[in-house]
């Protein structure tokens, strides 16, 4: 018989779209007002509301963990119960200004929703429902507010006062205090909502927008940060003036603020004016910030700034329509990264970023479409298929309209919805009515999950050739009758003699199981070059002639045809080696060769057509998944290519030699094709690839050499590996974003011996349980190295699932995000399936599970 501890726990209710109902009453205008501390902060609402329709249902006031000090409307006591974490106030007018006292303790609030204090500020996170952990209100994106924001608190601890909006009064206090009032003249809904207190020091610069006004940008951070600003502040600067130019948005306040903080559940905030970044996007210098950082820094500083208008002129009407701000905002942001460095190589890492996130949620027990159409935790919705699957739907419609309808509808969609919540719906509407185009057939795309399949054959006679089309979309939970998807391929045949196109480049739309398309005029024998630029976000599987991958392989024009070309070839021959076949490595040296040989080609683009799918990418073509026959096969297959390509791949090493003071595409590209080359080279000839990478690390000057080195070191081990790690550790101590990545290297190594590793560095001092980023660079590196984690023994699953229940105990946001790696376990070999169920099952069955988890885990084993 179970008892209380041992029952499983009920699994909450389910929040349905189809259950909307507008908001009874609404919110024209808030007032709040803060008496700061870190112990103890109290705040008082002024709510004015109006009722919203013919009814007579009371105000519901959502809150979480706070409870009322006093209510009163129109001044005077109110009739008021709770119902759960509710507060229930009872209103006989169709109008009232509702006041509210509540008590905080920000310093004791280690979920960081609300408001909570970090690193001696104190500092607020309200998306999705975070709110209610400050004040009563009706947290809901659809109810939007002007806010108007007194802030008072000791002068001397938190000497800075910031809020949305513009400052209009500040003053000081009789005992030592300050006070701070912001105003935010455009309505909002409260997820937007930000204050930030504390000892900061600002990076300012005026901007000056297409019609001429002033705005002043701060960046603010701890003092001795401010020298790491500069990038964040010149990212920020280009992506405005990019937004003007692209979209014709202008950004419409006097002030722009972004605060950097150590402790934040995700990357960023957009809170209307205020933006709250995790530190890791903000400060950057070449000695402790790697290309990669530098270049996340600047997407997600525009991709924040981009949400003024998509996300907070126009929000969401509820949490299911996500994607409407967020999806469109990365298509946003995905289209400035490629405008300010390589088209081409932003692409392929879109795309390997979809492939490596989104593609196996859209197979796996979490699958869910764009728009979901019911949740029990908002918070486990903030995924890769809402963003980057949304952003593609944007790039799709992009596509089908081209760039001068499509700019045409997203003007129509800012100036008919700007200061409302809408829905994904409105967005496509807007897309039609400035085209004329008919999208119905495509709004399957934000209603099924799942990722569609193509068939493709090329048949060629006498006169011309003729492609022949077939489409499938696989059953997901709770989808299993699939229609017909509107599929944007772009295809071009490419002459097998020539190497050229054949005929123009071709935009052909598949909208039923099966099309053939004629092409008229095919003078030589044809290569199919498809889903050129990834087009749609599809799994293609084209019949192939003899030859025909290899020479598309270094031939074909479009970038990511080229680079898929080079993926596929090495796949054909890892997979066969895989199911037990001999490793056979002619084709790719040929087409690695070819590639590091072209003085045409980007090196960054060569860095990424020479690197081999990874273990992850491999496991998803395979079924079921043998992480230890993946990982044997792809290392023989690493060994055969550094031996065979030894001298190539030493010069290629050497050629790529770059400025370490330069931070322009060409240098980055020649840093990212060294630590390429770097790996091939260590896996050919270790002592070699020891001795290359010894003086690497030695020598660098940037954070990409110094990583790239530990990265060949960590596959080699012994100890080079042990000296590197401790230098590291003993010349980054004490700055929590490099020791973050000293955390990570080792988490993530692919080596048998990672596990003990990782329990050594569980109780390292640096580690901190609280710490959202410390936690991901060990458990989420961790769980992200395929062949370390899935151990024969289950001892990495056992490690995993006992870390996200002391995580969820902590901060259940963070611990949600490590179920899905135990998610999948149904697709793995018997052995290793078992014992992953086991651990999803041991922590399904601890008492007091968060709702994140609860929702997470229970999918999971469904």
């Amino acid at each position: 018989m179970l008892d209380a501890r041992t029952a499983p726990p009920v699994v909450p209710q389910e929040i349905r779209r189809e259950d909307y109902r507008a908001p009874d009453w609404l919110v024209p205008a808030i007032e709040l007002d803060f008496d700061l501390a870190a112990e103890k902060t109290l705040v008082t609402a002024r709510l004015s509301v109006e009722r919203n329709g013919e009814h007579d249902r009371p105000l519901r006031l959502d809150g979480d963990e706070i409870v009322p000090l006093a209510v009163l409307v129109d001044g005077a006591e109110a009739r008021w119960t709770m119902d759960g974490a509710t507060l229930v106030v009872e209103l006989s007018e169709n109008a009232a200004v509702v006041e509210t006292r509540v008590a905080l303790a920000p310093d004791r609030n280690s979920k960081l929703m609300g408001l909570y204090a970090s690193g001696g500020l104190l500092c607020t996170q309200c998306e999705a429902e975070g709110f209610r952990r400050i004040t009563f209100f009706p947290d809901r994106p659809d109810v939007l507010s002007r806010y108007r924001v007194r802030m008072s608190a000791d002068k001397a601890r938190f000497p800075v006062l910031l809020a949305n909006g513009n400052p209009v009064e500040t003053g000081d206090g009789e005992d030592g205090s300050h006070w701070a009032v912001w105003e935010d003249p455009f309505p909002k809904p409260s997820y937007l909502f930000a204050l930030v207190a504390g000892d900061l020091a600002v990076n300012s610069d005026p901007f000056t927008t297409m019609s001429g006004r002033s705005v002043e940008l701060g960046i603010w951070v701890r003092e001795g940060d401010l020298p790491r600003t500069d990038h964040a502040m010149e990212s920020l600067k280009q992506s405005m003036r990019w937004d003007e130019e692209t979209y014709g948005r202008e950004y419409d306040l006097d002030r722009f603020n972004i605060v950097a903080v150590d402790d934040f559940n995700f990357g960023a905030m957009e809170n209307k004016g205020l933006n709250i970044f995790n530190s890791r996007y903000i400060l950057a210098a070449p000695e402790t910030a790697s290309d990669a950082d530098y270049d996340a820094i600047a997407t997600v500083v525009a991709h924040e700034y981009f949400h003024n208008w998509s996300g907070d002129r126009v929000t969401c009407r509820d949490w299911f329509q996500l994607s409407l701000k967020e999806g469109f905002t990365v298509f946003r942001d995905q289209g400035f990264s490629a405008a300010i460095g390589s088209a081409a190589v932003e692409r392929i890492e879109q795309v390997k970023s979809l492939r490596a996130g989104q593609f196996p949620e859209d197979a796996g027990p979490l699958a869910h479409p764009v728009r979901p159409d019911s949740y029990i935790e908002i918070s486990n919705f903030y995924t890769a298929t809402v963003y980057n699957k949304g952003a593609e739907l944007i790039r799709m419609m992009h596509t089908i309209l081209g760039p001068e309808a499509f700019r045409a509808g997203s003007d129509l969609y800012f100036e008919r919805h700007d200061g409302q919540a809408v829905t994904c719906e409105d967005f496509v509407r807007a897309m039609e009515d400035a085209s004329g185009a008919d999208l119905r057939q495509f709004r399957l795309w934000y209603s099924q999950a799942g990722t569609p399949r193509v068939l493709a054959r090329l048949e060629q006679d006498g006169a011309g050739a003729t492609l022949h089309l077939a489409q499938t979309v696989p059953a997901t939970p709770g989808q299993t009758d699939k229609k017909p998807m509107l599929i944007p391929l772009r295809v071009a045949l490419i002459g097998e003699r020539s190497g050229a196109e054949l005929a123009t480049e071709r935009l052909i739309l598949l909208d039923g199981e099966q099309s053939s398309v004629r092409f008229d005029d095919v003078g030589e024998p044809a290569f199919l070059s498809i889903n050129r630029g990834f087009s749609a976000p599809v799994i293609v599987t084209a019949e192939r002639r003899a030859g025909e991958i290899e020479a598309l392989a270094v031939s074909d024009q479009d970038p990511f045809a080229r680079f898929e070309a080079m993926q596929e070839l090495m796949s054909r021959d890892l997979l066969a080696a895989i199911y037990g076949g001999a490793v056979e490595t002619g084709a790719t040296v040929a087409a690695i060769r070819s590639t590091l040989a072209s003085n045409a080609l980007d090196p960054a683009f060569k860095a990424l057509a020479i690197s081999l799918p990874t273990e992850a990418e491999l496991a998803e073509k395979v079924d079921p998944v043998d992480p230890a026959a993946i990982h044997a096969a792809r290392e023989a297959f690493r060994v055969a290519i550094g031996e065979a390509l030894a001298d190539d791949l030493e010069a290629a090493y050497a050629g790529a030699a770059a400025d370490p003071d330069s931070l322009d595409s060409l240098a980055k590209g020649q840093r990212r094709l060294r630590a390429a080359t770097l790996g091939l080279i260590a896996a050919g000839n270790p002592e070699r690839g020891t001795e290359l990478a010894r003086r690497q690390f030695a020598e660098a000057r940037t954070m990409s050499d110094r990583q790239a080195a530990m990265m060949a070191l960590g596959t080699v081990g012994g100890d080079a590996w042990d000296e590197a790690l401790d230098a590291f550790y003993r010349r980054f101590a004490g700055d929590p974003l490099v020791i973050d990545k000293w955390f990570s290297l080792q988490a993530s190594a692919p080596r048998a011996e990672t596990l003990d590793a990782v329990e050594a560095l569980e109780k390292h001092p640096d580690f901190n349980l609280a710490n959202p980023n410390r936690v991901r660079s060990l458990a989420g590196a961790y769980a992200m190295s395929p062949f370390a984690f899935h151990r024969a023994d289950g001892r990495g699953y056992d490690w995993l699932a006992r870390m996200i229940v002391a995580v969820d105990r902590v901060n259940p946001q963070t611990a949600a995000r490590f179920v899905a790696p135990l998610g999948r376990w149904k697709r793995y070999e018997p052995v290793r399936s078992e014992k992953m169920r086991a651990a999803l099952e041991r922590i399904m069955a601890e008492p007091s599970l968060s709702k994140d988890v609860l929702e997470q885990v229970s999918k999971s084993l469904a």
